[in-house]
């Protein structure tokens, strides 16, 4: 019996990762989340389950409980984060504490239960504004122009680090922005929800001519477990993203055909949204391709499938929590 430990399993990725370990059955899987973004919902089918455990905890202030509850784990898939790039400078605090040092606890609980084996799901924004595009995983790294991003970037180093001293395997995957069922964060589901709400024009930051790569959450989940299994090396970083980007004009148009209307937009103006806002990501990912993980799904395939996904689903845009 494979003994799984998944933080943030109540959440966009991490639900739909439990989904899928749980399906076989020799994984055994303990998930520990404390739904600030999660929902309950989300893991309503896998608490039916007799191979999947919930422990409602919090990384940071029940860092006993962590400890605890990661006794005789072999992997720890740790995806708890605080992913809001766009309001991280109106609370700088919440980056560290939610990413750095939450993934320092994971470790030293992962150090103190002897368990050797950490996968991190990491993110494109280290990169920054980087000038090499596509952008491979031994790219110079520019400035960052995210605390967001610095941190994920100190989390990896934290997970390095770690490897080095304590004899730990990690696999580190850098993800561009993720789309498909359960996505509850980002411009589509922001612009779905204004329009959802009454509202007839769609006010856009920056000029939409952002250009970004897209990728599935399911594709993103086979490129994780292709990637453990096809690699052994002690630090293993791998790049996840399709081979596409659109702009964000591009995504409002799918959205307008979706919902049959002829949507009204304004825009803010300037190349970035926010600070932070990089106007161009598309990562090399040819590592992970060697591996023999390719996307099945376009990227005009995921948004779409996402919005299907907010039909049935509109209760994420009334604050439901349960």
């Amino acid at each position: 019996m494979n003994k799984i430990f998944v933080t943030g399993c109540a959440g966009f990725i991490g639900s739909n990762l439990v989904d899928r370990l749980i399906k076989n059955k020799n994984n055994y899987v303990i998930g520990f989340d404390n739904f600030s973004t999660g929902q309950h919902r989300f893991i309503k089918d896998a608490l039916k389950q007799s191979n999947f455990s919930y422990i409602s905890g919090d990384i940071i202030e029940n860092y006993d409980e962590l400890v605890y509850n990661m006794q005789n784990m072999d992997i720890v898939y740790h995806l708890a984060a605080n992913a809001d790039v766009r309001y991280g400078l109106e609370h700088p605090y919440k980056d560290l504490e939610e990413n750095t040092i939450a993934t320092f606890h994971v470790l030293e609980a992962m150090r103190k239960n002897n368990v050797k084996k950490i996968v991190f799901t990491s993110t494109g924004s280290i990169y920054g504004e980087t000038n090499v595009h596509p952008t491979p995983e031994n790219a110079p790294f520019p400035v960052q122009t995210s605390l967001y991003g610095a941190s994920k970037l100190a989390c990896e180093g934290l997970i390095e680090a770690y490897c080095e001293g304590y004899g730990m395997q990690s696999y580190i995957y850098r993800l561009v922005s993720v789309l498909g069922e359960r996505y509850t964060h980002g411009h589509l589901f922001d612009f779905y929800s204004y329009l959802y709400m009454g509202n007839s024009t769609l006010v856009v930051l920056g000029n939409g001519l952002q250009t970004k790569s897209y990728v599935y959450v399911q594709d993103v989940i086979d490129g994780i477990l292709c990637g453990i299994e096809y690699s052994n090396e002690k630090i293993n970083i791998f790049n996840l993203g399709t081979d596409e980007t659109i702009r964000v004009v591009d995504s409002i148009k799918w959205l307008g055909e979706h919902l049959k209307n002829d949507i009204e937009t304004i825009y803010a103006g300037g190349e970035r949204g926010w600070v932070g806002d990089s106007p161009f990501i598309r990562l090399d990912c040819q590592k992970i391709r060697k591996l023999g993980w390719y996307p099945k799904h376009t990227i005009k395939e995921s948004i779409f499938a996402t919005l299907n996904y907010f039909d049935k689903n509109l209760w994420l845009f009334k604050g439901a929590k349960k």
